[in-house]
């Protein structure tokens, strides 16, 4: 993700011109973007982010489903 912001704040600095960034080569800004979209694609899938992040999501949801159904329970 930061890489991504990165991209924003460069493009923006670059089209606005401000201060060092005016005479900065657009080539810089689409390789940076070259270097995200391998990143995103193939380094990230190939390191097993991707299946983390989705296997963090599944483990939370399986634990607040067991909360909602125990903890609803009175005890009498």
């Amino acid at each position: 993700m930061p890489i991504i912001l990165a991209i924003i704040v460069l493009c923006t600095l670059r089209f606005f011109e401000v201060w060092r960034f005016a005479d900065l080569s657009w080539w810089w800004i689409v390789g940076l973007m070259g270097v995200a979209f391998i990143w995103f694609e193939f380094v990230e899938p190939m390191l097993g982010l991707d299946k983390r992040k989705a296997h963090d999501v599944d483990a939370q949801r399986r634990k607040d489903r067991v909360a909602g159904r125990f903890g609803s329970r009175k005890k009498k």
